[in-house]
């Protein structure tokens, strides 16, 4: 049975620290232009428009220089200077911030990629009400729809079936206390292994939930996935 009194208060937390090395950029890749705005102001734009966000929290890096046009920064979101070498290690500063910050550790927290530029304000609304009585919480994900193959000196050593494989995209729903302690658990080792939230959470022996996402909800990671965003968003518009 579901304990109704367990909080149901949800925030999203944007690791926004990364270099972004293999999009080619000068700058981090956050702060390229896509559709005459830095990416990240699109990914929090669209997490603005989520209802049930009672705060945003962007984790920037202590040496971040990027010149914020506040006019254009969406209300009930906060940057915080506590990024780290790695995307686990900002993550866990920034929910280490929350929680002396005083947010309830029963709290969920959505951690969201700022290079995911594209995710719909009704995706992230569906992941929450999907998930927001679960006892574990889940992400957004998608069934691979290719054909996949294991490699060996350039060469297809084996194709993969790929029945119940999925792609895992953000955001990623979890406990704040919970996924904080799980990612405590790791730290030591510098996060070795953790590739997202949930990779950290089943460690604990937890099976987060998968719920349904959009392709075009991808990460921007390569110099042509920029203007692949920017078609996007025009033709949104």
């Amino acid at each position: 049975m579901t304990d109704r009194s367990i909080s149901t208060c949800f925030h999203a937390l944007i690791p926004c620290a990364g270099t972004g090395s293999r999009a080619g950029t000068v700058q981090p890749k956050q702060y390229q232009q896509v559709a005459g705005q830095p990416m990240v102001m699109l990914t929090l734009q669209a997490l603005a428009q989520v209802p049930q966000l009672a705060s945003g929290w962007v984790i920037l890096s202590p040496g971040d220089d990027h010149v914020w046009v506040e006019q254009a920064w969406p209300q009930r979101f906060k940057r915080l200077a506590c990024g780290g070498a790695s995307r686990a290690e900002s993550v866990f500063n920034g929910l280490q911030a929350m929680l002396a910050a005083g947010l309830d550790p029963q709290d969920w927290v959505l951690v969201h990629d700022a290079a995911r530029c594209l995710v719909s304000h009704e995706s992230v609304t569906r992941l929450i009400e999907t998930c927001q009585h679960d006892a574990v919480g889940g992400l957004l994900a998608l069934p691979l729809p290719d054909t996949l193959k294991t490699e060996e000196s350039g060469r297809v050593a084996a194709t993969v079936p790929r029945e119940h494989k999925w792609l895992a995209q953000t955001p990623q729903m979890f406990r704040l206390q919970m996924l904080h302690d799980a990612l405590a658990d790791v730290a030591g080792s510098g996060f070795a292994g953790i590739t997202d939230e949930a990779s950290a959470i089943e460690r604990l022996g937890m099976k987060p939930r998968l719920v349904e996402g959009s392709a075009q909800n991808f990460k921007v990671t390569y110099p042509a996935d920029f203007a692949l965003a920017e078609a996007i968003i025009r033709s949104r518009t």
